[in-house]
């Protein structure tokens, strides 16, 4: 861990709570949003937020996988998710998510016009600005989380 936690403390508890209090409860709310109000469908979801914890390369974010009425992706989701160029897995919108998440996080002066006619071409106006919304939050926080050495202790709440 790259910051030091007091002994008995929960290391995520400590960082988001009680390190920046005014900061990271707001960004504790916002992370959780991204799962409870999402409007997305599980596969397209989860390959944007499993292509940025790849990107990222947040252990617990790489382990994690998003449960909806009972259902997650096939254990070899993931691998489509690296090979989302050549997967015959995933349809245009789930492919789509993952080549947005990772321009949006490796190359995002280069989303071109090209690109967002198809992106308009699957996903509505509201789609897109929730993926994005999503994407940064996931960015953001699971980045958070590897650089400080958090990754490999993180739980969420309610999980």
């Amino acid at each position: 861990m790259n910051i030091d936690i007091p002994e008995g403390k929960d290391p995520i508890g400590y960082v988001w709570g009680e390190m920046v209090p005014g900061i990271g409860l707001a960004a504790s709310n916002f992370s959780l949003a991204v799962y409870s109000h999402t409007t997305l469908g599980l596969r397209e979801f989860e390959a944007a937020r499993l292509r940025i914890a790849q990107i990222n390369g947040c252990v617990f974010c790489l382990d994690w996988r998003t449960e909806r009425d009972g259902q997650k992706v096939e254990p070899e989701f993931a691998d489509d998710v690296t090979n989302w160029r050549t997967t015959d897995s995933f349809d245009d919108r789930t492919r789509l998510a993952a080549e947005y998440a990772e321009r949006y996080a490796e190359d995002h002066h280069n989303l071109d016009d090209e690109f967002w006619a198809r992106m308009t071409a699957s996903y509505t106006q509201t789609e897109i600005v929730e993926l994005s919304m999503s994407i940064g939050s996931w960015l953001a926080f699971g980045r958070l989380n590897h650089v400080l050495g958090l990754d490999t202790v993180c739980v969420l709440p309610g999980h």
